[in-house]
């Protein structure tokens, strides 16, 4: 059913543009302290972009920046496409040209330890209400403690690893280094993967499905704080009219509000720059697969420093996720891609999911900052963002929307 004519739902407190997994836990945030919420997406339901089919992974203490000292041996490779996990579409374009200035002037080492204490800081605010959310509304989306084991191949790697976990040690996270030994008795499937030099070792990750989560607090939004939804609302223009911002889809259809809140991911730019609004945020494009558990599945989260990939098991399934590429624009999985995707998977574990019976496939565009944190506050009057959350979305959610609620008076 085609929704409502936005402008028949009368003038909201805030509209939100952008129903992924962030617009949604913006909305309820807003919502529970007592303000009419409008949510509007250009799909047909909630977490159908960037979050629907993700890694799954909620890693609170794995916020390590992209951008780091390490960037400067691989750029060759990045650059020249040698490196079948991470790619750059070079270009000649301003924005992407400013972009990757900044992203390289983010790789040194008090850098990425600044950002990634910042990124850290904001995901033990998500953890905390996370975790409150669902003391009030225990929302089925497959959440389980998993443990993550971050799987380095180079001896290399390993003091720089000893170094962030000191770093995280100081805020109270638990992360330690272990031989292959011990990670094989941690997680027996790691017996596949061959060549391991050390394991970086967190017990308190967590897994969850980002849809089904979404679905199930965009319901007790809307069935208990009066949350509306404009969905197949295709944005074409955002003003300023007076006091309030009046919002137009390519349908003609309007919605009003006295304050907005943009949460559009990659679509955040774009629907900005007429504003005179400019931000820093670069499509990395990420693939995932999902497939029946293979006979040496994985109990915990693992990931692959090498091949770069994420296994991520939930309940009967395997998702994996992985393959970085910068500045792509189309969110269309190419089939070569996916393919190289499962031939990685396959190559790290050969036994974690049957690679044969692959259900569903999907890629998505990461909204990623030079930094790697995301870009939270008031820019306008009436006018803030929550965006750039790049492949922590869905572990920064919930709080990155409760830093949202509190630029708000209380109700």
């Amino acid at each position: 059913m085609s929704p409502a004519p936005a402008s028949a739902r009368g003038h909201a407190d805030v509209a939100i543009i952008g129903a992924g997994v962030v617009g949604v836990a913006t909305a309820y945030a807003l919502a529970r302290r007592g303000y009419h919420v409008h949510l509007l997406d250009r799909a047909a339901g909630p977490a159908l972009g960037a979050s629907f089919a993700n890694g799954a992974q909620l890693s609170y203490a794995y916020t390590d920046a992209m951008a780091g000292p390490a960037l400067w041996k691989q750029l060759p490779g990045l650059l020249t496409g040698r490196d079948p996990s991470f790619r750059a579409r070079t270009s000649l374009d301003p924005d992407y040209l400013r972009w990757g200035l900044s992203f390289l002037r983010n790789a040194t080492t008090a850098r990425l330890h600044r950002n990634t204490l910042s990124t850290l800081e904001l995901a033990l605010e998500s953890r905390a209400a996370m975790d409150a959310l669902l003391d009030s509304h225990p929302i089925a989306f497959g959440q389980r403690t998993a443990g993550k084991l971050h799987v380095y191949y180079s001896a290399d790697a390993l003091p720089a690893a000893r170094t962030m976990i000191a770093l995280k040690r100081e805020r109270g996270m638990r992360q330690r280094l272990v031989d292959p030994a011990e990670a094989m008795s941690i997680e027996p499937a790691l017996a596949g993967a061959s060549g391991m030099a050390g394991v970086v070792y967190s017990p308190d990750e967590e897994v969850g499905d980002p849809w089904a989560f979404s679905n199930g607090l965009l319901e007790v939004s809307r069935n208990q704080h009066g949350v509306d939804c404009s969905f197949g609302f295709d944005l074409k223009q955002l003003r300023r009219d007076g006091t309030s911002w009046r919002l137009e889809d390519a349908e003609g259809r309007t919605a009003t509000a006295r304050d907005v809140i943009v949460c559009a991911g990659i679509d955040s730019g774009r629907l900005l720059r007429p504003l005179g609004i400019r931000v820093p945020v670069m499509a990395v494009k990420g693939y995932s697969f999902t497939a029946p558990c293979g006979a040496a599945a994985p109990s915990a989260s693992i990931t692959d420093t090498a091949r770069k990939l994420v296994f991520c098991r939930l309940g009967d399934r395997i998702r994996v996720a992985g393959l970085a590429e910068v500045n792509d624009w189309d969110p269309s999985p190419e089939p070569s891609r996916v393919q190289e995707l499962v031939s990685l998977a396959r190559a790290s574990l050969p036994e974690a999911a049957d690679y044969g019976r692959v259900t569903s496939h999907w890629a998505g565009l990461r909204p990623v900052t030079p930094f790697s944190t995301p870009i939270i506050g008031q820019v306008a009057p009436g006018l803030v963002l929550n965006i750039g959350h790049g492949m922590l979305g869905w572990t920064l959610a919930m709080g990155s929307a409760e830093r949202v609620a509190a630029l708000f008076p209380p109700r």
